[in-house]
């Protein structure tokens, strides 16, 4: 190891560790050893480069990430009208974007999954960024007459974001321990509903600005290999278990083994579950929400529903996506804090601070349908307590997964709980309440009124759903105790710590 005179160590410059003093003096040893030589400019940069490789550095480059990965996904939803009206299709067409994006999602997340537990996983997070980054670019040149590729390219989208979304937590997981791990994931898991939210300011404000909703897909790519390009420089690859008190994995289980292992887990199993219903109703409502509140105006005759010029309105999209970042931020901090507070009381804490979350969230979703209809500013209140209530249970819902699974399958647990929450989620809601309301309104009537209603009456079927999730959340109190302990104790089988090896001489 070398050391400069402004205190950087840089591996591989001498065979010795060496130690400067206050004094300017080495130590006795190091002035002895043949190998000291100067270090090299390259590895001076490197030198500096370790120094920026900290924990909360890394946090803050991964959460950063997880904005942009959020932001691409809305910023299609934040143009829905315009893309709906550029490619004449109907409701049940715009739907099929979210659920083409979501269903690749999906498929590809246990892939990366099973590469994250063995193979690089920056590496991994990387090529993921700067592959849906250049797909996002190229689709916004797709002309009206190929919507089918149009679909195609946010298929292609969702496999790479889905390595992002099924190896990052995993890294923090390993970064931190106990309550900070807690902190860093909930500030992780803010990005979901911040980047959401950005995603729709983003596209309606690119859209106004250059009179073109194209252009809504060519500002995120940019960041995207920034985003790609800091992960390779800044974040480290931390062992895996490194936050089970240092503990080092001996040895490693097979992918069968690991999908056997979590369809016992209980706590894991219903948590996935909960999560599939809060996929469902957050599918559903970002891309929905914005075109009920347009057509809720329509019926209160404080709108005209209209795309001048070629360009449709975007208040509405702007709106929702700035309550989004707002309830997001509130959200995730209120649980984060509730759920610390709630340990003190009681240790199946996470799994009811959701629970409770979810069925206060479901409440408060039902009223929106009651007062848009004579009050929008009503119904912007209600989406605002819902959606607070229901991103509380992001971040905590990750730290549930990271009690009762051992460090060598988290990525696994992640990608599959990744899976079949879009699976049972947001991979058919956006489709089906487009379904379903296109069924409603040809039925009856083609009024401005009936166009509200029909889509009102496809979205009440989130609330029923939300409900659903939180019965999944008490039955994952029942059993996370249980799972917890079963965890550590096969963990301390799979571990071996470093003082415990000894060193026998014959």
């Amino acid at each position: 190891m070398c050391v400069e005179s402004d205190g950087c160590e840089i591996e591989g410059c001498s065979s010795s560790d060496e130690v400067r003093t206050l004094s300017g003096s080495m130590s006795p040893g190091l002035k002895s050893s043949p190998d000291l030589h100067p270090c090299k400019p390259g590895q001076k940069f490197r030198a500096a480069l370790l120094r920026c490789r900290s924990p909360a550095a890394a946090a803050g480059i991964l959460t950063f990430g997880n904005v942009l990965n959020y932001m691409d996904r809305s910023t299609v939803a934040g143009v829905a009208q315009d893309i709906k009206r550029y490619y004449l299709v109907s409701d049940s067409g715009i739907g099929l974007l979210q659920t083409v994006f979501i269903c690749s999602f999906m498929v590809a997340a246990p892939i990366f999954g099973y590469l994250g537990d063995r193979f690089n996983r920056k590496v991994i997070l990387s090529c993921g960024i700067f592959f849906w980054s250049i797909v996002t670019l190229s689709s916004s040149f797709i002309s009206k007459e190929y919507y089918w590729l149009f679909v195609l390219s946010r298929g292609l989208v969702g496999i790479g974001e889905s390595s992002y979304s099924s190896i990052s937590p995993t890294i923090i997981g390993d970064l931190f321990t106990n309550n900070c791990r807690t902190m860093m994931l909930s500030v992780f898991y803010l990005a979901i509903p911040l980047g959401s939210g950005l995603g729709y300011i983003l596209g309606s404000g690119a859209k106004e600005v250059a009179g073109d909703w194209h252009w809504a897909l060519r500002v995120s790519p940019v960041l995207g290999i920034t985003a790609g390009t800091l992960i390779l420089l800044f974040v480290p690859e931390p062992k895996r278990g490194s936050d089970q008190m240092g503990g080092r994995i001996r040895t490693r289980t097979s992918w069968f083994c690991d999908m056997k292992a979590l369809t016992r887990n209980r706590s894991y199993v219903f948590s996935t579950l909960a999560s599939s219903a809060v996929s469902f109703a957050t599918g559903a409502f970002g891309i929905w929400i914005p075109q009920y509140l347009v057509r809720a105006q329509v019926v209160q005759k404080t709108a005209v529903e209209l795309c001048a010029n070629n360009i449709c309105s975007s208040t509405e999209s702007l709106i929702f996506g700035a309550i989004t970042c707002v309830t997001g931020l509130l959200g995730v901090v209120i649980g984060a804090a509730t759920t610390r507070l709630c340990r003190q009381k009681t240790a199946r804490a996470d799994p009811l601070v959701c629970a409770v979350s979810m069925l206060g969230s479901a409440i408060f979703i039902c009223l929106i349908f009651v007062v848009a209809k004579k009050n929008i500013i009503g119904a912007y209140v209600c989406i605002f307590i819902g959606e607070t209530l229901l991103f509380l249970n992001w971040a905590i819902t990750a730290d549930i997964l990271m009690f009762v699974v051992i460090p060598t399958r988290r990525a696994t647990a992640v990608a599959f709980q990744s899976f079949t929450s879009h699976l049972l989620g947001d991979a058919g809601s956006p489709y089906l309440i487009g379904l379903i309301s296109d069924s409603l309104r040809q039925s009856y009537t083609m009024s401005a009124l009936w166009q509200f209603l029909s889509l009102g009456y496809a979205l009440m079927l989130c609330p029923f759903i939300i409900v659903l999730g939180g019965m999944f959340f008490l039955a994952t109190a029942l059993f996370f105790l249980d799972d917890r302990e079963k965890a550590e104790k096969q963990l301390s089988q799979l571990t071996r710590p470093p003082s415990s090896v000894k060193v026998t001489t014959k």
